[in-house]
């Protein structure tokens, strides 16, 4: 039996390499083009691609997996069955319907909640407790397909994006080996997806990046949390990019008629920012031009005071 294995970042990884060890035949992979990387931007092939070398497949990289030159190339390996983890494109028609098993995705969420490009990430901003790996049957929709199988993760309450991810991945690999077998003998059960009970997990934009100091305490570091490692959360200071790339669990209360977004006090445990409802306590800071510091060595520079607004309201309270 021929795969073809579709995925892109270091989510699909564990389980690209399951198939592997367990001996199935991945005839070929798909994944995004190589994106450049970092100040100097280099050139760097996604963490499947790298995985596929490494194992001597052929590794297939179409801006669009639509295009005639791309469904040709794929349809050359005669699948027999398509598994996708996190590719990063919808796939079209004539894919869906190419290989005799049909096209089945390991997806970051327990759907229908969570239908989109970031479900790990999103879970976490939102403040769910608890999440999962589905795997489904691919249709033309945004992972509209019927599910097959799933499994549900707790998410730790001081738990990173980066973290979670790590984690899915792992259980994503092996319910999809448990769940294989029945797929090719037949006995796999199909549960369409309650479009009611749908939610949308959109690809990050900056404007999730940015706090508004306006929201609850554990609202900012839930984002924050959603946002680690990469992109990260920022406000604003003297008019700059002010990055958080760590935090303290918040304090639940705070002074009551403190602006949100002032600086409330700046030690060596973190800086306290005050919030629409509580107290939000940074722990690793960047200024812009800088390197990232700890909370504690950038409140041994001196350069901001206690009293100070960041964010939207700050040019008018600092004024």
């Amino acid at each position: 039996m021929k795969v073809v294995f579709m995925g892109t970042p270091g989510f699909a990884v564990p389980s690209l390499r399951a198939l592997l060890e367990a001996g199935y035949n991945v005839v070929a992979v798909v994944s995004q083009p190589d994106r450049p990387v970092g100040r100097k931007r280099v050139m760097t092939p996604p963490p499947v691609k790298a995985e596929a070398e490494r194992y001597g497949i052929p590794v297939l990289q179409p801006v669009k997996l639509r295009s005639p030159d791309a469904v040709a190339a794929l349809a050359a390996y005669a699948p027999d069955l398509i598994v996708t983890a996190a590719y990063g494109q919808i796939l079209p028609r004539q894919v869906l319907a190419m290989p005799k098993y049909g096209c089945i995705n390991v997806h970051g969420s327990l759907l229908p909640k969570y239908r989109g490009g970031a479900p790990i990430q999103r879970a976490i901003m939102n403040g769910e407790q608890f999440t999962g790996v589905t795997i489904m049957y691919m249709a033309e929709g945004l992972d509209t397909g019927d599910m097959i199988s799933a499994v549900e993760v707790s998410i730790g309450p001081d738990e990173t994006a980066g973290e979670l991810f790590e984690r899915l991945s792992i259980e994503g690999a092996k319910l999809l080996l448990d769940t294989l077998p029945s797929i090719l003998d037949g006995t796999a059960g199909r549960t369409p997806q309650n479009d009611e009970e749908a939610t949308y997990a959109p690809n990050l934009s900056r404007d999730d990046e940015r706090i508004d100091w306006s929201r609850s305490a554990a609202a900012i570091y839930n984002q924050l949390r959603g946002l680690l490692p990469h992109p990260g959360a920022f406000t604003t200071w003297n008019g700059n990019v002010f990055k958080i790339w760590g935090a303290a669990r918040p304090k639940l209360s705070g002074p009551q008629d403190a602006v949100p977004g002032t600086v409330l006090h700046i030690g060596e445990e973190g800086l306290e920012i005050a919030a629409g409802d509580g107290v939000f306590v940074a722990t690793q800071v960047q200024p812009a031009g800088k390197k990232s510091v700890t909370a504690a060595e950038f409140a041994r520079g001196g350069q901001m005071k206690r009293g100070e607004v960041l964010g939207a309201a700050a040019t008018e309270a600092n004024e």
